[in-house]
């Protein structure tokens, strides 16, 4: 379980800008470990958490796209049925709101990384710190945080 940073990318509904964006992605040699898009007649939203944020703006800044940043809760899993149930109801018991979530179809050792936007991420991280599935972290250097909030 660490923190990381998810990109919401806004660009416009026609065809080839998800290739176009995947291929410089793929061309600065970022692996991206979980995405989920979203669209509308005007225009389509791309939620991804990279290998390497400070790439990914590069990248996106590149190609003039607009775009935001928002600090994510990602979990890793087994890849297995109810994984991602059993984190969310644990949440919720504790009355931690989960504005939104995804996870991918797989992750290292046959794992899978859920990623979770949640109101209270510090309440979060510690309501699951207890859960069977998610290993406990020995200190807190095992969060991973954006640049902007290292010390």
């Amino acid at each position: 379980m660490h923190l990381d940073t998810q990109f919401s990318i806004f660009m416009v509904n026609k065809p080839g800008v998800l290739a176009r964006i995947l291929k410089e992605l793929a061309n600065a040699k970022i692996n991206i470990v979980a995405m989920t898009m979203m669209d509308s007649m005007e225009h389509g939203v791309m939620r991804l958490v990279g290998s390497a944020a400070s790439r990914i703006r590069e990248v996106l800044n590149k190609l003039n796209l607009q775009f935001s940043e928002t600090e994510v809760l990602c979990v890793n899993l087994p890849n297995k049925a109810g994984a991602f149930a059993d984190v969310t109801e644990k949440l919720a018991k504790s009355h931690v709101n989960i504005a939104y979530a995804y996870c991918t179809a797989g992750a290292r050792g046959g794992r899978t990384t859920g990623v979770l936007k949640v109101a209270d991420v510090k309440k979060a991280m510690k309501v699951l710190q207890g859960h069977a599935d998610i290993p406990k972290a020995k200190t807190d250097n095992n969060v991973r945080r954006p640049p902007a909030g290292r010390k």
